[in-house]
């Protein structure tokens, strides 16, 4: 068993699921609603504890009927939560899916309103107990503060890049491993220029991509039928970094990422993760 601690975003989830989005100005009916804990930290600290592994998290959760519905979700996964914002307002994302292709579009504040003071000495505790750091960006000064003690205990610090943050022009030089989105701005070139030796980019169906030493690589990613892909990225970073935490070879790493989200994707947001606990059981 591995230790990973993923520090960022908790939010509580309105999934609505739809035949199709609606166009300005429309109402739709939905063909079903789903309401669940969720965002990348979260989703990522959920899928290294349903693969059997020990998942921290840090994040803001706060105690209103929001933030106690979020905490109840994280320890009903598995996952020890540390809230570091405990008088804010949990982030609410509206989520639809697409039934007929799994396609989503979220609108969330996400942490557009959390006070929170992180110091390098509160999260120092947290950090030792660790084999692997995954930051998502958000609540940048408690992934700055994390990412400052990883680095000086020699603790691998892997960046789910999904979107350009102002906290990234401290944090990118601290990043050993940054996975990223098709929509993430800086190119491969620009982040190894800023320090990070090994870049990887998801691209939906397409193959995952990675460089590193001046060489190029990518694998598939298994064919599935998609029905949801909520949270999807979320998923292969939690996979990928317990992959990487137990040192299998950057291809394998990305390979098992690969099997592991593609569980997410073929199954719903009722049911993904027991679905994921079972496939895990099952090999």
């Amino acid at each position: 068993m591995v230790a990973v601690l993923c520090v960022g975003l908790t939010t509580v989830d309105v999934i609505q699921q739809v035949a199709e989005f609606p166009t300005p100005g429309d109402k739709v009916q939905s063909l079903g609603v789903h309401l669940a804990t969720g965002g990348p930290a979260a989703n990522a600290a959920a899928t290294v504890a349903a693969l059997g592994h020990r998942a921290v998290l840090l994040t803001a959760v706060g105690g209103d009927a929001f933030g106690s519905f979020a905490a109840a979700g994280l320890a009903e996964r598995g996952v020890e939560f540390h809230d570091f914002a405990p008088d804010s307002r949990i982030s609410l994302s509206m989520v639809a899916v697409r039934e007929r292709d799994g396609e989503r579009t979220v609108i969330s504040r996400n942490a557009a309103e959390v006070d929170l003071q992180a110091t390098v000495d509160a999260v120092t505790p947290f950090v030792f107990q660790a084999d692997v750091l995954l930051l998502d960006g958000h609540l940048g000064q408690l992934a700055l503060a994390a990412a400052i003690v990883a680095k000086d205990a020699g603790l691998p610090v892997v960046l789910d890049a999904g979107s350009w943050k102002p906290v990234l022009e401290d944090l990118l030089p601290l990043v050993d491993v940054a996975a990223c989105s098709s929509a993430f701005g800086p190119t491969e070139d620009e982040l190894h220029a800023r320090g990070v030796p090994l870049v990887i980019r998801t691209n939906g169906a397409n193959p995952v991509t990675w460089s590193c030493d001046g060489e190029f690589h990518e694998r598939p990613v298994p064919a599935v039928e998609v029905r949801d892909t909520n949270g999807a990225g979320d998923v292969w970073h939690g996979a990928l970094t317990v992959a990487l935490a137990r040192h299998d070879p950057i291809a394998d790493a990305v390979g098992w990422a690969n099997a592991v989200a593609a569980v997410r994707v073929r199954n719903t947001a009722q049911d993904w993760l027991e679905e994921l606990a079972r496939w895990q059981d099952s090999r």
